[in-house]
Formats: structure tokens, C-alpha cells, sequence
């Protein structure tokens, strides 16, 4: 019995020794001097947990590889066509059947929005997004409700500053039912005074709600300053002062002037045959303008200007401090968008109260996280007809935004100097496997078929994506970076307590390594 127990302890002894020998194999972080001071000895404290990502724990990497290789995703080439057919007077009808499905999506996406507006009428895309569902000739707004609720519908709408967009989801049965009130609305709408002068309120009460909400009002502003003195630069509501004098003959004549076929696609997607909507389409769409004037040559008549600046509204009574610097992007056409949608992934997003953020692939996720100077941060990447934007958006308390604003600014310009084949290689399969979970339903990919008949002319296939995406390597990177980044302005939108912000023109320093 006694040389039992002596056995069992031999053995514990031994693993210990082994685990003591384990551990002791990692090289130990040297200590700063005793009289280092405090920023040094919080420099050496960041340098060791830094090591330690560098050099993780061998024991752990049999469960994972930490060598990125780009993901294969031929099995999307079994997806379903996307079938389009043009009719006579310009209007585009594009389906994607899936008859395994039992329900339906189909919308309007219209080339419109906020930026075909002048000061004047600023506002009116949105306002006739809000009347369009009360009451046609042959509907009341009563009939209308009660007939979507009936069939189990959802009809919903939503502007932004280039398109305007009216959908339905309904089941498989209904199919021809929701293309019927679509009709309706857009043709026919009466837009009774009555209901004109109650959606005012309505409105106006919206704008006190996206007032208060911070990432709102600081794209509102980030788009005004960087696009000032155009129509881009404008918001998706409008003024105050405009929402109470639109009337009637301002919605008729955006409609008449906007809502034109060929500028029109009717999308959708699941329990639908693209004959037979054809047909109803041709049905029902009898009654819209075919002016041939393109978006595209309203926007060359005014294009959106790209103007380095800043816009700061400060608030020392709210707790956190919120900006977003951004550079001009690549509009929706340009060949170096993927690339910029690549190098947005790089730069990643983190949030406080999510997990990870220390060890995740974008190396300024590592740095906010490790050094906890931000709420959250965000990369953002936005097209237009003709422009875009590109940057970060971030939240942070007053004491950290120092910082956060030299970790923001040198990983951005970095991507001018210092891109690894790894980090592009996760990035590319983060993208890809993000544009595939964003189309899991059909009003996902009836949206993604309208928007992108819109902006490139025909929808492309998620193999040709897949394979730009996979195109972009580290020295294309760098070249859009340099094309986008390498010192050019900036536009910078903050609010809060800001005092502690850099300037401007240190922002605009950093936008340029002097080293070489």
C-alpha cells in the first residue's frame, strides 16, 4: 500500500515537472528598471502582452491554423441564375427563383434618392416615402392595411441619398396580390391633404429620434462636410423648415420627373417564375413616364466634390466622445472599389462589450482592444455613382482620444507601406463569407438584385465577385492605398467631449509616413 501511494506521488511530481518545464520554456518579459518611469514601464507591459500574441502557446495551435489560406467557395456556382428582361418603355424586371421556397419578395428599387433634390425641395424623397402608403384611387389607406394584413404581408420602403426602394414580402399564394398593390402605390396614389399635413409631425418627430442617435448625426455631418456645396452633402430628411412647406405638387412632380421605367427595376426573388411576372409587370405598369434622362447624367451635371475639412460639435455634458475621419472613396464602378472593400475588412471593427477584439486578425482591432482606448470603432467603406468614402468611425471616452485617433491614423496609412500577404489573404475570406451570410433570404437578395441593377447594370455573379475579391494580394493593397490615402485630405465629423481630439491639420500630417 505504501509503495503505491510513494508511485502516485513519483508520477505527479513528474507531470508538475513537466508543465513547470513547459511554461518556463516561453521567454519571460525582461522587467523594467525600478526607476523606469510610469510610461515606460506601460510601454514594456503592452511590448510583453504584444510578444505574447506573437508567440502563442504551441500547445494550443494543433486546435487551429494560424496561417490563413484563401477559402474555396465553388460550391456557389450552383446558385440560381438571375434572369432579367427589359420591357419597351425601359423598365427592368429581374427574378431568382427558388421554387423550394415558400414565400416571396418583391420591390421597386428606384434611381432616386435625396441627392436629385435642390435646397428647396430637400426632403421630398423621404417625405413621398411616407405618403405613398396612404390611400390610392382605388385603395384607402384603411383598404390597404387591412389587405396586406389579410395575406399575412410586409410592405416596407426606405430612402438614402441615391435610391429609393418599395418592397413586399408575401407567401407564394399572394405573389401576384403584392405586385398589384406595388402598382397601385406608385401610379396611383392621391395624396389627400388631410394626410399630408398629419405626416408633417410625423416626420418632424422621426428627426427629433435620429437626432438622438449619435452614428446618425455624425454620417449626416461627415457627408456635409466632406461634400459641402453639393447635393450629396444634403440629409436623407431634409430641414425642418422643408418638411413643413412640401405639398402636393412637390411630390407629383418628383414622381413625374424621377419615378421614370428606365430608371425602375422591378427585382425578386423565391416562390416566383419569371414569365409570369413578366406578364404581370406588363399588366400593371402601364402608367410610368418613360423620360430616357438617366441618374447618371444628372449626376454629371452635378457631380458630388470631395472638400478636406472638419465639422466639430462640442458637448461636454454627454459621457463619450464619437467621430469618423474618412478619405474619398471609389465610386460603385471603379475597379480599385473591391480592393477598398478588402482593406475595410483589414481594418476590421471592434465593440467593448463583444468578445475577442485581442486576438483578432485586423491589427488595430489589437491595438484598441489590448490598450482599451475606445468603446468601439468601425472601418466603413461607402460607393456612390461617383464618389465614396472610406475611413473609421469610433467611440471613446475624452481621455483616450489622443490615442485612439495616432492608432486609427497609423493603420490607415500603414496600408501605404507595410502590408502583409496573411492579413490580406483573412481579409479577402472575412468579405466573402460576410456577402454570402448578408443574402441568406429572399429580401436580401432581391435587394442585392435591384441595388446592383442600378448602380452597375446587371447583377454580378457571386463566382466573378469571389474571384475579384480573391484577385487583391498585398501590392495591390498598397497601390490603392497610396492612390486613396497617401497624403490626401481627410474629412472629420466630431461630437462630444472633443477638446482633446487632435487638430485637423494633425490628421492630415498623418496621412504620410516620413520614413522609409
Amino acid at each position: 500500500m505504501a509503495f503505491r501511494r510513494l508511485l502516485c506521488l513519483s508520477r505527479r511530481s513528474a507531470s508538475s515537472s513537466a508543465a513547470v518545464a513547459v511554461a518556463s520554456s516561453a521567454p519571460a518579459p525582461s522587467p523594467p528598471p525600478p526607476n523606469a518611469m510610469i510610461y515606460d514601464r506601460l510601454a514594456e507591459s503592452v511590448k510583453s502582452k504584444l510578444k505574447r500574441l506573437e508567440n502563442p502557446d504551441q500547445r494550443f495551435l494543433k486546435y487551429n491554423s494560424p496561417h490563413p489560406t484563401l477559402a474555396d467557395h465553388t460550391s456557389i456556382l450552383t446558385a440560381p441564375a438571375t434572369r432579367v428582361t427589359t420591357l419597351p418603355n425601359g423598365l427592368r424586371v429581374a427574378t431568382e427563383s427558388n421554387l423550394a421556397a415558400k414565400t416571396a419578395t418583391i420591390g421597386v428599387w428606384i434611381d432616386a434618392g435625396s441627392r436629385f433634390e435642390n435646397d428647396e425641395t430637400n426632403g421630398t424623397a423621404h417625405f413621398l416615402e411616407h405618403m405613398i402608403f396612404k390611400g390610392t384611387q382605388f385603395r384607402s389607406a384603411r383598404q390597404l392595411e387591412e389587405e396586406i394584413e389579410n395575406m399575412g404581408g410586409h410592405l416596407n420602403a426606405y430612402t438614402s441619398r441615391e435610391q429609393t426602394t418599395y418592397f413586399i414580402k408575401v407567401m407564394d399564394k399572394d405573389v401576384n396580390n403584392g405586385l398589384s398593390i406595388l402598382a397601385d402605390i406608385l401610379q396611383n396614389s392621391k395624396f389627400d391633404e388631410a394626410y399630408i399635413n398629419r405626416e408633417r409631425s410625423v416626420i418632424l418627430r422621426e428627426m427629433e429620434e435620429v437626432e438622438g442617435q449619435t452614428e446618425e448625426v455624425i454620417f449626416d455631418h461627415l457627408h456635409a462636410t466632406a461634400f459641402q456645396y453639393t447635393p450629396l452633402g444634403r440629409t436623407i430628411l431634409g430641414s425642418a423648415e422643408n418638411v413643413k412647406t412640401i405639398t402636393k405638387a412637390h411630390l407629383h412632380n418628383y414622381i413625374s420627373t424621377h419615378y421614370t421605367a428606365p430608371r425602375m427595376v422591378i427585382a425578386a426573388a423565391g416562390a416566383v417564375k419569371h414569365e409570369e411576372i413578366v406578364d404581370e409587370v406588363k399588366k400593371l405598369f402601364t402608367k410610368l413616364s418613360t423620360d430616357p434622362t438617366t441618374a447618371s447624367q444628372l449626376v454629371a451635371k452635378e457631380p458630388a466634390t470631395f472638400t478636406g475639412s472638419e465639422v466639430r460639435m462640442i458637448d461636454d455634458d454627454l459621457p463619450l466622445a464619437t467621430f469618423a475621419v474618412a478619405f474619398n472613396g471609389a465610386s460603385y464602378t471603379d475597379p480599385d472599389s473591391i480592393a477598398l472593400m478588402v482593406m475595410q475588412s483589414m481594418l476590421g471593427s471592434w465593440n467593448k462589450s463583444a468578445g475577442g477584439g485581442k486576438h483578432m486578425g485586423s491589427e488595430l482591432a489589437q491595438r484598441v482592444g489590448i490598450n482599451e482606448i475606445a468603446e468601439s470603432m468601425m472601418a466603413f467603406n461607402t460607393n456612390y455613382k461617383d464618389t465614396g468614402l472610406f475611413g473609421v468611425y469610433a467611440v471613446a471616452k475624452p481621455d483616450c482620444l489622443d490615442d485612439l485617433a495616432w492608432a486609427i491614423m497609423h493603420e490607415i496609412s500603414k496600408l501605404c507601406y507595410r502590408v502583409s500577404e496573411a492579413d490580406v489573404t483573412r481579409a479577402c475570406n472575412q468579405l466573402k463569407s460576410s456577402l454570402l451570410l448578408h443574402i441568406d433570404g429572399t429580401t436580401p437578395v432581391a435587394e442585392d438584385i435591384g441595388r446592383q441593377l442600378l448602380t452597375y447594370g446587371r447583377r454580378i455573379p457571386y463566382a466573378e465577385l469571389f474571384a475579384r475579391i480573391d484577385a487583391v494580394d498585398a501590392s495591390a493593397v498598397k497601390r490603392v492605398a497610396n492612390r486613396f490615402i497617401y497624403d490626401q485630405d481627410v474629412a472629420i465629423a466630431a461630437q462630444g467631449p472633443i477638446k482633446t481630439l487632435p487638430d485637423y491639420n494633425w490628421f492630415r500630417r498623418r496621412t504620410y509616413w516620413n520614413r522609409y
